[in-house]
């Protein structure tokens, strides 16, 4: 079995969740200042980390090296 902890996201995948992260953050401090602006951490997380756990569960990569 792999690592618990395997980076399975491409360097595209990983700068598109970060910007949607703080984008979505930013609703909770400016415009409309709505709560669900908090659902931002999940991709800003996995971006940072570049590991996605839906990934690993359904077997997909992004990731050009193996």
């Amino acid at each position: 079995m792999d690592g618990l902890f395997v980076v399975n996201e491409g360097k595209l995948d990983r700068w598109l969740r970060v910007v949607l992260g703080i984008g979505l953050l930013s609703l909770v401090f400016a415009g409309p200042k709505t709560p669900w602006g908090y659902l931002g951490v999940v991709p800003l997380f996995t971006g940072i980390a570049g590991m996605c756990p839906l990934y690993r569960i359904f077997g997909f990569s992004t990731c050009p090296v193996k």
